[in-house]
């Protein structure tokens, strides 16, 4: 997003008097700055954090950077977990302190998920090996999809992944592992996927009957989808096991150059009684991406 220098000049000037301007700033300047300098000054002031959160960030956003490189940074930040490791990274996660906060394996596909009947011989197989597996490292919760559509019709949807998913739930009730299924955009992102929608993935939970099998709420594909964030979050929080944040509209920092409130986010996750993880999932576009991990992080430290 561009600015005028009279834009930010002005900012600026506000934000001496203005702390939460100035956090947005920090961002910008991070944003027009080649090294990034100035973000990285503004947010190493005080690290400390709240305790209220148990903050987490998806390894996938920083591919780029070597995982073990990547844990030691998000641990000094405070982090308690990383989402989205497969078997042969957890380890490097614990090595500083941090937990697989979501499991996964190369097999888990967006598209070919359990809504589709030609998929779950070969789905069971391979999550009761990673159900097995989590749950002898102790890692809670493992991420799950629904497949696109390819013309079923939502409650075909529904039945067959109920279908699919009932075998492994019941060992996920016997191992103390949470299957979560991730709500995504079909509008932006992923064309067709099937559970794109709040309600869908609430039925699907209703249908299951199971406190081991409940939906992984992305902030992001679901201001896209629906909107109405904070509303939805109350009214379901019952069937939601974990978080993902992203900045809308672009997927990008969760500063206020996007259209999401993160800090009343978190504030009515947090009325709802949740303990679970909160996990940034935007794709860094500063220079320094721990910066912009840090700056996240912060935003959402209420």
């Amino acid at each position: 997003m561009s600015h005028s220098n009279g834009r930010r000049n002005a900012l600026k000037n506000i934000a001496l008097t203005t702390s939460g301007i100035s956090l947005g700033l920090t961002a910008l300047s991070c944003k027009d700055s080649p090294n990034s300098s100035e973000a990285t000054i503004a947010t190493t002031e005080d690290d400390s954090l709240k305790g209220n959160v148990n903050h987490s960030a998806c390894y996938w956003c920083y591919g780029s950077m070597p995982l073990d490189e990547f844990a030691k940074s998000a641990a000094g930040l405070g982090l308690k977990g990383i989402d989205l490791l497969k078997p042969e990274e957890w380890e490097v996660a614990e090595k500083y302190g941090l937990k697989c906060a979501v499991a996964t394996d190369t097999f888990a596909n967006i598209q070919d998920g359990f809504n589709d009947k030609n998929n779950h011989a070969s789905l069971q197989e391979q999550y009761s090996v990673l159900i097995d597996k989590a749950s002898a490292q102790g890692i809670k919760n493992v991420i799950v999809f629904s497949g696109n559509r390819r013309e079923l019709s939502e409650d075909e949807g529904l039945v067959n992944c109920a279908e699919g998913l009932a075998p492994l739930v019941k060992q996920a009730e016997e191992k103390n592992v949470v299957l979560i299924m991730e709500l995504l955009n079909s509008k932006i992102d992923h064309k067709d996927y099937q559970c794109d929608h709040t309600p869908w993935g609430v039925k699907l939970c209703e249908l299951i009957g199971s406190e081991n099998f409940k939906l992984l709420y992305d902030i992001y594909h679901m201001q896209i989808m629906e909107g109405d964030v904070i509303r939805t979050i109350k009214d379901y929080h019952s069937y939601i096991a974990h978080y993902h944040t992203g900045g809308v509209p672009g997927r990008h920092e969760i500063n206020d150059g996007q259209e999401l409130n993160y800090p009343a986010i978190i504030k009515a996750i947090l009325e709802t009684g949740y303990t679970g993880y909160v996990a940034q999932e935007f794709i860094p576009t500063y220079d320094d991406k721990i910066a912009a991990l840090r700056e996240g992080i912060k935003i959402c430290d209420v």
